[in-house]
C-alpha cells in the first residue's frame, strides 16, 4: 500500500499532464494516468511504464469514470489546449469541459477526493483590465470561434465551485497562464513551438496584426509547482499561475530568431478573430496564499526549450497537424 497516496491525473500523456506524472512519481505516490490519446502521446509518459507505482488507463472522461480501490486526489487536465485542436474538434473540447469535469467530480465525491482542475487565463477573454486578477469576471464571446475552449473552462470553474457549496467537495482551481517547455508538441500552433518550429525550417516567422499583442510565458517546471502547493493548499477560489513578464509578440518573435542563430524574416498575417490583446497574470495571490514565485527566467527556459525541440526527428520537425498556422499567435 502506498502511503503517501494515490492520484489520478486526466489527460496525462498530454505536456502538463506528462510532467505532473513525473512530479507526483517523484513524490512517492501512486500515479492513475488517464487520456484517450486524441492530443496527448504515449511517448511523454512511457518512462513510467516500468514502475510499479505507475498505471495508465486509455479512456474518455467524457465516458462514465471508473477508478477501483483508494483515490486521494484527482487532477483534470484532459483538454485541448491549443488552438489548432479545439478548433478541429470543437464538441470535443466542449463535452470534456462539460461531462468530463461532471464525471470527475462525481467520482471525487465518491472517493472523498480533493480534485483540482486545469482552469486557463482564456476565462478572461481579450480583458480590459491589466494584469488580470482572479477578481476579473473576463472579456468573452460565447459565440465567437475560441468560444467552445474559453466557455467550457468557465462551465469548469462554476460546477467545480457547486460540487464544492453543494457536497463539500475538496476543490482547488488553476488559472493556467501560457506554458512552455520539453513535451510541447512542435506543430501544435502555440506560440512558442509554431516560432521555433518556423526557425528550424527555415521558414520566416509569422506574426499576426502589428505583433503589439503581449504574452507571459512559464515555464513548465514553475507551472508544475505551483499547480502542486495549489493542490496541496486549503485555498478553494481561482489562484492564476503563471509568469507576469510581458513581452509582445513582435519582440518575443525577434528573441527566437537570436536564440536559434537564423536569418529568418518575420512577416505579417491578419490578426485572428477575438485574439486577446493582452495576457499578463497578476500572481499576488499565488505569492502570498502558495508562497510561490517563477524562478526561471525566459532565457533559460528557451533555451531548454530550444534544446529540446532540436533533439526531435527530423520527420517530427517537418510533420503539419494542420495546414494553416494562422492561429498560433493566440495562445
Amino acid at each position: 500500500m502506498n502511503k503517501k497516496g494515490h492520484v489520478l491525473i486526466t489527460g496525462a500523456a498530454g505536456f502538463l499532464g506528462s510532467h505532473l506524472c513525473d512530479r507526483f512519481i517523484k513524490e512517492g505516490m501512486h500515479v492513475i494516468a488517464m487520456d484517450n490519446l486524441i492530443t496527448g502521446d504515449l511517448r511523454n509518459i512511457e518512462h513510467l511504464f516500468k514502475l510499479e507505482q505507475f498505471e495508465f488507463y486509455h479512456h474518455d472522461v467524457t465516458k462514465f469514470v471508473h477508478v477501483p480501490g483508494k483515490l486521494d486526489y484527482i487532477l483534470h487536465f484532459a483538454s485541448p489546449a491549443s488552438p489548432i485542436d479545439y478548433l478541429k474538434i470543437p464538441i470535443q473540447t466542449l463535452k470534456v469541459g462539460a461531462l468530463g469535469t461532471h464525471n470527475l467530480l462525481g467520482l471525487a465525491k465518491e472517493k472523498k477526493a480533493r480534485i483540482l482542475i486545469a482552469s486557463t487565463s482564456e476565462v478572461y477573454g481579450d480583458p480590459l483590465v491589466h494584469p488580470q486578477s482572479e477578481e476579473y469576471y473576463g472579456n468573452v464571446s460565447t459565440i465567437g470561434p475560441r468560444g467552445v475552449y474559453d466557455e467550457a473552462k468557465r462551465f469548469m470553474e462554476s460546477i467545480t465551485m457547486a460540487y464544492h457549496r453543494f457536497h463539500d467537495i475538496e476543490t482547488r482551481i488553476a488559472r493556467i497562464f501560457n506554458t512552455y517547455g520539453p513535451r510541447m508538441r512542435l506543430n501544435d500552433g502555440r506560440v512558442i513551438p509554431a516560432f521555433i518550429g518556423q526557425a528550424l525550417r527555415g521558414e520566416d516567422l509569422t506574426v499576426f496584426g502589428d505583433g503589439s499583442q503581449t504574452r507571459s510565458f512559464c515555464y513548465v517546471d514553475d507551472q508544475i509547482e505551483g499547480i502542486y502547493r495549489l493542490l496541496m493548499s486549503d485555498y478553494v477560489y481561482p489562484v492564476n499561475i503563471g509568469n507576469p513578464e510581458e513581452i509582445s509578440i513582435l519582440d518575443f518573435a525577434k528573441e527566437i530568431i537570436q536564440l536559434t542563430g537564423t536569418d529568418q524574416k518575420i512577416v505579417y498575417k491578419e490578426l485572428p478573430v477575438d485574439d486577446p490583446l493582452q495576457r499578463q497574470p497578476d500572481i499576488r495571490k499565488a505569492r502570498e496564499i502558495l508562497n510561490w514565485n517563477v524562478t526561471v527566467n525566459r532565457k533559460e527556459g528557451m533555451r531548454l526549450t530550444y534544446e529540446y525541440f532540436k533533439s526531435l526527428a527530423k520527420d517530427e520537425l517537418f510533420k503539419k497537424e494542420h495546414k494553416d498556422f494562422s492561429m498560433h499567435n493566440r495562445k
